[in-house]
């Protein structure tokens, strides 16, 4: 059966898939753009770069697609507002923040006409913002790539928000790897669909370097690990002779903050200077975040073949009918 369209706020993406904002500088307009082309929503990693450029990049995928662009702004950022404020001035279709709760974003969001898109590991922050406003909620499991704000599997966490949020579409996110398990959490959990991250780093558009996807094509299972974060939260990374380092309680600390980007810091390294490492192919210094199940991703594929494999293997299987909701299921057996 075919997919659904996934309407938030004003906005409709033909496939109900959002590509994950990944920073820093590893989801950009390269990657937005042929997604917003395939029809689904096509997100910017706006985290860890200046205003101006994350303005231009906006600029530029705008001025590409017709498709729909969003913007990913973690709240711990030190810069919030100003990224916020400058994503919506060059005119994104859609902000979506997670690593921290912002209630502010929902008054800004209403004042510009914007849709807000939270991510959420919880259903007391699923409730409160769907009470606050949100167009949408993702709800992010453990498997996820980056930053996570819970130990619960996709389809432990999923249905106790689905009970809680009614209004809003809900959106699954954390280890989907093909359409099977994109059709899986719409028909049996109820989600209005899916955000998918790993994935599309294993894209040929995306911008970052081959080193780094090559990490991500050679990681086994028991490669991708969890890593102590400066922002405060427990990240899932693949080892790399620094995750090492971090993992053997080394001494890791930058000599200097050079970013100041966060909020909140423990110093112990420098966040931004890791990941723009590993952007630029540096693998014995950088930090490469990953999602639980990259090791099963064995190819780099256009982002036109990704939709159309997810496509065509989600609408083999999918049987709901869109104005209808499934009930919500336990845990499924995998």
């Amino acid at each position: 059966m075919k997919l659904p369209e996934l309407k938030i706020g004003s906005l409709i993406a033909k496939i109900p898939i959002i590509q994950g904002g990944m920073s820093v500088r590893v989801s950009t307009s390269a990657l937005a753009i042929p997604v917003a082309e395939c029809g689904g929503i096509g997100t910017i990693g706006g985290s860890g770069i200046p205003v101006e450029e994350l303005k231009e990049d906006i600029r530029k995928a705008k001025n590409a697609t017709k498709g729909v662009i969003a913007v990913n702004i973690m709240y711990a950022m030190r810069d919030f507002y100003e990224l916020v404020m400058g994503s919506i001035e060059a005119g994104a279709d859609m902000i979506i923040t997670g690593a921290g709760f912002s209630r502010d974003i929902f008054k800004i969001g209403k004042t510009h006409n914007i849709p807000i898109v939270s991510i959420v590991s919880s259903a007391s922050f699923a409730k409160l913002a769907e009470k606050l406003g949100a167009a949408a909620v993702v709800v992010e499991a453990a498997e996820a790539g980056g930053h996570l704000g819970t130990s619960l599997s996709l389809r432990e966490l999923f249905p106790t928000i689905r009970k809680a949020v009614s209004s809003i579409p809900l959106i699954a996110a954390g280890g989907i790897t093909n359409g099977f398990e994109m059709a899986e959490m719409m028909d049996a959990y109820g989600a209005d669909g899916v955000q998918i991250a790993s994935r599309f780093v294993l894209s040929e558009e995306c911008s970052v370097s081959q080193e780094f996807k090559e990490a991500y094509l050679k990681a086994q299972q028991e490669d991708i690990v969890l890593v102590s974060s400066p922002v405060g939260l427990p990240g899932r990374a693949i080892k790399t002779p620094f995750v090492d380092k971090m993992l053997a309680d080394e001494d890791i600390a930058a000599k200097t903050c050079r970013y100041q980007c966060l909020k909140k810091c423990n110093y112990k390294y420098c966040i931004s200077e890791r990941l723009l490492a590993s952007h630029d192919g540096d693998m014995e210094n950088g930090l490469v975040f990953s999602g639980a199940n990259t090791y099963k991703m064995k190819e780099i594929l256009p982002v036109r073949e990704i939709f159309n494999r997810f496509v065509k293997a989600a609408e083999s299987v999918y049987k709901e009918h869109p104005a209808e909701k499934p009930a919500v299921v336990g845990a499924a057996a995998r």
